[in-house]
This record gives C-alpha cells, structure tokens and sequence, in this order.
C-alpha cells in the first residue's frame, strides 16, 4: 500500500511517500527459485512504479517497473499485480520506487535465502540485520524533483544521510531516535547493507571492528575482511560482523564519497550504534571509526576490485570467453544552451547527461508496450555501439562544442544467445563523476577497471577471466573505465542507466531489447491482464 505518511526528522515534519506506512519499507523475504506476486496499492497522490532491483524477472519485464521502459505508472487509486520471478539470485537485493524522485522513501531490502535444503557458503550467522543508508531532505522531495528540473541545474543536497531512516547522533533531534544493532559477544552477524542514497556513493564501518564481505549484488563472493567498505547507489553489500570486541557501545558510520571537483554535495555523517548486550550505559562516548577522506577516489575503485565470485563447485560461474557484440559507452556529463543563458547550470546552460552523445528522452508510452504492439513512432533502433568521436576523454579542457549532447529516444537491439563485452568510459565533458551504472534483466561479470582512458591493446591483458565479480550495479570510476560481459539469455525490453538518480533523469540511460528466439523459454511472456494504461 502506497500511501503518505507523516514523518519526524532533523526537528521538522513532513509527509512522506511509503509502503505499508514504514521507512524503510517492509523487507521481502523469500528463498532461491521462489515466485512471488505483490499487489501495489496505489493510494498515494503522485504516479508509482515499484522496481526489484537485481531480480532478473526471466521473460517478464512486464513486472519490472521501470516508468516509461517497462509500463506507464500506477496511478493514484489504482492497483497492479507485479509477478516477481525469482531463479539464481541468492544474498541480498532490494525493492524501490521507479518514476520520479519517489525512491528517496519508497524502499525497501529483499532477503533471498538459500534453497530449502542447502545452506551459506560460509558459518551460518547467529542473526542478521538489513542495514539500508538512505538520505534525507527536508523539504518534500518531488520540490527538489521539480525544483532543479525546472531551473537546469544541480539538485539541493541532502540535509543528512540515514541507517535504517535515522539519521543518528551527530545531527539535531536525532539522537534519541538512533538505530542500534544489539549483539552478543562472541556472535556473528549478517548485515545486509543496501546504498538506497539518492545521489552518493557512501563509505562505511564500524568502530574497531572490522568486516567480512560475502557478498554483493545476490551473489556470493570471494570472503575478504576490510576495515571499511565503499557501496553506490543501488548496490547491496552482505558483510559478517563478528562481536569480538570488549562490551560496550560502538558507531558505525557512513559519510560520502565523491570524484566531482566544484560540485556541493552532503558532507555530514549519519551514525547507528552497536551496543554490546549489558552495556545499556557505555563505559564512554563511542568513539568514532575511520572513514576515508571524502575524495578518496582510490579507496572506492581499490574496494571495487577486490570483489570476486566464489566460482567454486556449488557457485560455478559461466564468463563468456568469446563475445561477438562489442560496445564502447562514454558516459558525460552534458550541457544544453539555454535562452539568455536563463538556466543554472554552467554559463547559464541546462545541465544533462548522455550514453555515447545520446541524451535519453522518455517516450510518451512505455517502450515495453510499443514494442510487444508493434507502435511505431515510439524509439528509434540506432543507439550507436560507440561514440561519435574519439577523443582524450579525460582531458582537463575541451572544446565547448563537445559539451553538447543530441537527444533522442534510441534503443540497442540484441540477439538472443548473443555475448556482449561493455567498455564503460567515463569523460571529463563540465564535470567529471563516478557513475554507478544498473543494467535491469542481467547480472554481469566485471572484468576490469581502471583509471584514465581505456586502452584497448593493454588493459584487456589484466581482464579477470577467472573469478569475475557478478554484479548488477557497478561504479565506473571517475575519468576511468570498466569492461563487463555477459550472455544475452533474457528476452523482453532492459533499461540500463546511471543509478545517481539527477543522472538518470538528465539523460544518462539506454535500453537494450532482447528478440524472441525459437525455443518456448525464448519467448517473451504475455503482459498480465491489468497492465497500468498509458
């Protein structure tokens, strides 16, 4: 039930999008192979579509969720029955808000657990525990959607980063709202660490305690143990905690990190607090646990590589050796010129953003049902392969031209059984930034990545073959690049976009249509019968 609520934060009141009248919303649980149905009660006063975020919904985009790609929203006073399928997924993912800005509260976590009759691939933890980092406004989020779509520029920043919605103790009338994990010394946890933030890429840890990530995406990794970690935007870490620490009260803490020089971004800290059981009245005030520095571009790209899948008997990985569909994806920052140079972006221009020069334009019916109708006029099939030019992409000047993106509605046609490489490019084009980049119906594997401009007669010698991470979101470090392959095994209609949402809404978004092949689980399911009308 989509509905609004009336939620205390930082001092002040506001009513705020949920389901079931709960931020974070209610977690999903469910085991490997499961199939779902949610219904969505549409009883709030804005459009909805609800995402699940890493599910590979075989055959069924319909339930996908995202607005205009996959269906037109729900609107208010309606309902839709979304079949949510799911098959090789195992860990955790997430559930959110597809259309517009609603997502900041519209969320929530999806706990797969392993098949009845198997287990984890590593000591079955004595408890486990959503952790989801969100961000906070407060002002009514769809003013600060309409607000900078309006003006052309940046978007207000947050107001404070949350834990499971509480901002925690360093922010004012917070504190006696903080989240706190009990535990139990000498016990293992599971926390299932979402980034549900709007705009950031986040460092995390926990006061003299290191962690042991397992997994990531709704796959297992590779166990390494880190002091911190860094999450995007769309990402799910799983990490055990293991309670080993003198009883007493300890932070976890989250704060950003960012590669964009000039631009504001939210630079505070949210906080929850581990407290020891019997330890109701700590012995001091927790200290605070190392972070590193809010630009530390290294310690974000270092993290990212070290994830690896287990690619061991029981979790075999299938890296496609050969790919016959390559692809090469600059994603820019852009700038329209406005009227009068009215507008707050730079020099009075209109931000944007684009894939490959394309700044992506939202049809005015979903994709989806133009091409399972046959209606024409809807997208064009000609989104390039690659950019329209080549240039040194990270280059600190470039000619204004540049900066000017073409809009269209294009989508990349692929075969079905085909295999895809993807070399992501990040330019410097008005503001160089990381970009976590989602793609909707697959996971992927990660080959490699790095910084500076890729090149292709040596950086395809250090690709991981192995044990590639598989993902479903990935940060494409600023002015670097990431390569990621995988088969094309699911028919229907995929979005792929930037997963820091101004991104996505100024451009930064492609679509892939899988085609039918001959077999019956080649074929793109029927639409359900209540299907939201455009």
């Amino acid at each position: 039930m989509v509905k609004e609520v009336p939620y205390t934060r930082l001092c002040s009141t506001k009513n705020i999008l949920t389901v079931n009248g709960q931020f974070p919303g209610p977690t999903l649980y469910v085991h490997k192979r499961d199939t779902i149905i949610v219904d969505v009660y549409n009883r709030g006063k804005y459009n909805i579509t609800i995402h699940w975020h890493g599910v590979r919904q075989p055959r069924n985009p319909w339930s996908d969720g995202p607005e205009y790609i996959t269906q037109c929203a729900i609107q208010p006073g309606a309902r839709f029955s979304q079949k949510i399928i799911f098959t090789t997924e195992e860990g955790t993912l997430w559930w959110h808000a597809h259309s517009e800005w609603s997502r900041a509260t519209v969320h929530g976590a999806v706990v797969i657990y392993p098949k009845l009759g198997t287990s984890y691939p590593f000591p079955k933890p004595d408890a486990e525990m959503p952790i989801i980092l969100g961000e906070w406004w407060k002002q009514d989020i769809m003013k600060i959607y309409e607000g900078f779509l309006h003006s052309g520029g940046d978007p207000n920043v947050s107001d404070a980063y949350t834990i499971n919605g509480q901002p925690g103790d360093l922010y004012p009338c917070s504190k006696s709202e903080t989240f706190k994990l009990k535990v139990e010394k000498g016990l293992t946890y599971l926390l299932r660490i979402i980034n549900s933030a709007m705009q950031d890429i986040l460092f995390f840890s926990i006061t003299d305690h290191n962690v042991t990530v397992v997994g990531s995406d709704g796959n297992y990794v590779k166990p390494f143990t880190r002091s911190f970690i860094a999450i995007s935007p769309g990402q799910t870490i799983d990490v055990l905690l293991e309670a080993n620490q003198s009883p007493n009260h300890y932070y976890m803490a989250a704060k950003v990190y960012t590669g964009v020089v000039g631009v504001a971004f939210d630079n505070t800290t949210t906080t929850a607090i581990v407290e020891y059981s019997g330890t109701d009245t700590p012995s001091s005030p927790p200290v605070f646990p190392y972070l590193p520095y809010y630009n530390d571009t290294q310690a974000s790209v270092d993290f990212a590589g070290s994830l690896r899948s287990l690619a061991d008997k029981e979790h075999p990985i299938d890296v496609p050796m050969e790919t016959n569909t390559h692809l090469f994806y600059t994603l820019s920052v852009n700038a329209f010129p406005c009227p009068n140079n009215s507008c707050a972006g730079p020099n009075g221009t209109r931000l944007s953003s684009s894939v490959n020069n394309i700044t992506f334009v939202n049809p005015s019916i979903d994709i989806l049902q133009a091409y399972y109708h046959h209606i024409n006029g809807v997208f064009g099939t000609h989104f390039p392969d690659f950019p329209p030019l080549f240039f040194n992409f990270t280059s600190e000047y470039f000619p204004a031209y540049l900066e000017i993106a073409q809009r269209g509605t294009e989508v990349k046609i692929l075969d079905y059984n085909s295999t895809v490489e993807i070399v992501f490019q990040g330019t410097n084009l008005v503001a160089g930034s990381d970009h976590p980049i989602h793609l909707h119906g697959f996971s992927f594997y990660v080959l490699g990545l790095g910084l500076g401009n890729f090149d292709k007669e040596k950086d395809p010698l250090t690709y991981n073959l192995v044990d590639p991470s598989l993902q479903n979101t990935v940060t494409v470090p600023v002015n670097g690049w990431m390569t990621i392959r995988f088969k094309v095994d699911n028919p229907g209609v995929w979005f792929m976009h930037c997963h820091f949402d101004r991104h996505m809404v100024w451009g930064m978004d492609t679509v892939f249509i899988v085609k039918n092949s001959e077999s019956p689980e080649a074929k793109l399911l029927p639409p359900p019968p209540d299907m939201p009308p455009c």
